[in-house]
């Protein structure tokens, strides 16, 4: 239904209700808890937790899921949902990592990230499979297939889950059965995950555009140009939209304006950005693979901080209160100070960490690509 035109022209009408919304879309609604639910913790994907954590957390467990975890931890009502290469879905006990169940899938899951809403788990896997899982009993509810592997994490919005696949699409599906609603066509794979803001669904592209799509009905409302190719995930707030692309930029979009406000580049060092944003205290933090940890003022896009680490940073960082937890391909998760980038505490993992953290209930919880699973608190 949805598809992509030559300049596709925003109806005002539309523009004007999303981006009313979209203004105040950086941080989720208020909760009746702290569960961190998906990938970057809500829709708006802003990576920040409404959960604490101690001043030098400890390691509670360990849970050894054989194969690398690049896939981002969900955590509800006191269980962890990861995925692996290895093991497929997994269902921990927050407590203590004791394992509730295993769901197998064919061909592993990557970077994909469990979401969970109304009783069931969504994850994508690298065939091509979207599944649905009971949340309770780990027992299969439903699948869809997509033309092409799966790395971006599922949304749920309402009755709808959306999620990209390597096949060119956006794909809506019919939460509780899994029936296709609609798929929006662009002109490359679909790696990232859609931010969702006032009834639109936001997705950074490997066709280099930065592109709305309405959920209702898959039509596009908005389409801007990038300039490079974005592996990364947007994050919503205040009205503009944060995301980094492989030019070594970091770029924020005003979405009422419907233009690029600012590109931030490292003057010294040009690497790609594949971590996508924390955006929290005026601050757009994200990973980059010139092994930095970068912050950057979010209305005007000069550089606050930068962090060194001794490896790429393709974990997206989370904001915890005034502290940034982030993984790094050096085996190590930090914690930064938010306002001035000081570390403050570290964990060597031993592991790659290119998984992001996962924050709720005071746990943390992250998966290496050594196999292992671990929780903090």
């Amino acid at each position: 239904m949805g598809g992509v035109t030559s300049r596709s022209v925003v109806r005002s009408a539309a523009l004007l209700s999303v981006l009313a919304a979209a203004r105040s879309g950086g941080t989720a609604a208020p909760a009746a808890s702290d569960d961190w639910p998906q990938f970057r913790g809500n829709p708006a994907l802003t990576g920040v937790a409404r959960s604490t954590l101690p001043d030098a957390p400890k390691l509670l467990w360990t849970y050894e899921a054989g194969e690398s975890v690049e896939s981002s931890a969900a955590i509800v009502a006191g269980t962890v949902y990861v995925g692996s290469q290895g093991a497929g879905l997994v269902a921990l006990d927050l407590d203590d990592g004791k394992r509730r169940w295993q769901y197998a899938v064919e061909q592993g899951i990557g970077e994909s990230s469990p979401a969970v809403a109304g009783g069931l788990v969504y994850v994508g896997d690298l065939g091509g499979t979207l599944h649905a899982v009971d949340a309770r009993t780990g027992l299969r509810a439903w699948t869809y297939k997509t033309e092409g592997e799966i790395k971006s994490s599922p949304v749920v919005v309402g009755d709808r889950v959306l999620i990209g696949s390597y096949d060119g699409h956006l794909h809506a599906v019919e939460a509780r059965t899994g029936r296709p609603l609609w798929k929006f066509k662009t002109q490359g794979p679909v790696h990232a995950t859609p931010a969702v803001a006032g009834g639109v669904a936001y997705v950074a592209g490997c066709d280099e555009m930065f592109r709305g799509v309405r959920i209702a009905d898959g039509e596009e409302v908005l389409q801007l140009a990038s300039g490079a190719y974005t592996g990364a995930s947007p994050a919503l707030s205040g009205g503009s939209a944060y995301y980094g692309t492989f030019d070594s930029e970091v770029l924020a979009v005003d979405l009422r304006a419907r233009r690029v406000s600012w590109r931030y580049k490292d003057p010294a060092r040009q690497f790609p950005y594949y971590s996508s944003p924390a955006v929290a205290g005026g601050r757009v933090v994200v990973g980059g693979r010139d092994k930095r940890v970068h912050a950057v003022d979010a209305r005007t896009g000069a550089a606050a901080w930068t962090f060194a680490t001794q490896a790429r940073v393709e974990s997206s960082p989370a904001v915890v209160g005034s502290r940034v937890f982030v993984g790094s391909s050096d085996g190590r998760l930090y914690a930064l100070d938010l306002a001035r980038g000081t570390r403050l505490w570290e964990f060597n993992a031993g592991g790659a960490l290119s998984a992001s953290p996962a924050v709720a209930a005071g746990r943390l919880v992250i998966g290496s690509q050594d196999g292992r699973v671990y929780c903090f608190g």
